[in-house]
């Protein structure tokens, strides 16, 4: 009786980490197809990454259910209890992440029927392909139970921002040089900064994965540079 407890439980976890494993494939693929709907003005591309947070939506409801019902069946102490809650954590922010692709999809039919100019898109695409990459390896980093991985991983938000500041003061200049750069201008500026804001929910998934994997927190972050430095700098 008790190892088909044990199987059981370990099988409801795997479930649940299958869940999370699922939400960030998804929330990889919806953060790609909304860039790259926004730089080719793909509108039907965007309108699936809208119906996919609907998808995201459901998966973590289904997560956060099933996590509840195995904490209120199991009561699983130490490391147990950290994956599961661990894992309701991650999902939270990996359907954030999901909205904030949902957001910038969005924006496609507000830039216009027009492809976003190449010279304006430059930096929010390299950009793109920076939280990409984080998106896309901090659940690997995860499922290897490598700390020091997401450790690293953690640190390298630091890049993303680096980055969100060169984009910011780039699109400034361009809408000081060309008044007609300023409308698509201002929604590749609401953009960069929905992928700067899906920079800072990786950062919690992997200290929340940190957590899991060694029963300690990683120090406290370094501030963060806000846009109110950003608009001085660039006067």
């Amino acid at each position: 009786m008790g190892e088909h407890t044990v199987t059981s439980f370990d099988e409801e976890l795997d479930h649940i980490q299958r869940l999370v494993r699922d939400m960030s494939d998804l929330a990889g693929s919806m953060v790609g197809d909304a860039i790259r709907a926004l730089l080719a003005s793909d509108n039907a591309l965007a309108q699936r990454v809208i119906s996919d947070d609907v998808i995201m939506d459901a998966r973590q409801r289904e997560l956060d259910d099933r996590s509840i019902a195995l904490i209120a069946k199991r009561q699983p102490m130490a490391q147990d209890l950290r994956a599961v809650v661990g894992a309701i954590r991650m999902a939270g922010d990996l359907e954030r992440i999901g909205d904030l692709a949902k957001n910038v999809a969005k924006r496609v039919s507000a830039v216009g029927h027009g492809a976003t100019p190449r010279n304006l898109a430059y930096g929010i695409e390299d950009m793109s392909q920076l939280v990409l990459d984080q998106v896309r390896r901090v659940i690997d980093r995860y499922a290897d139970r490598d700390a020091e991985g997401l450790r690293a991983l953690r640190a390298d938000d630091e890049k993303v921002d680096v980055k969100y500041t060169a984009v910011f003061r780039e699109l400034l200049t361009y809408m000081m040089e060309d008044p007609r750069n300023i409308t698509a201008c201002t929604h590749l500026l609401f953009c960069a900064k929905n992928l700067e804001r899906i920079g800072d929910h990786v950062t919690n998934i992997a200290e929340n994965a940190y957590y899991v994997v060694t029963g300690e927190q990683l120090p406290v972050n370094r501030p963060k540079i806000d846009e109110t430095q950003l608009s001085a700098l660039a006067e």
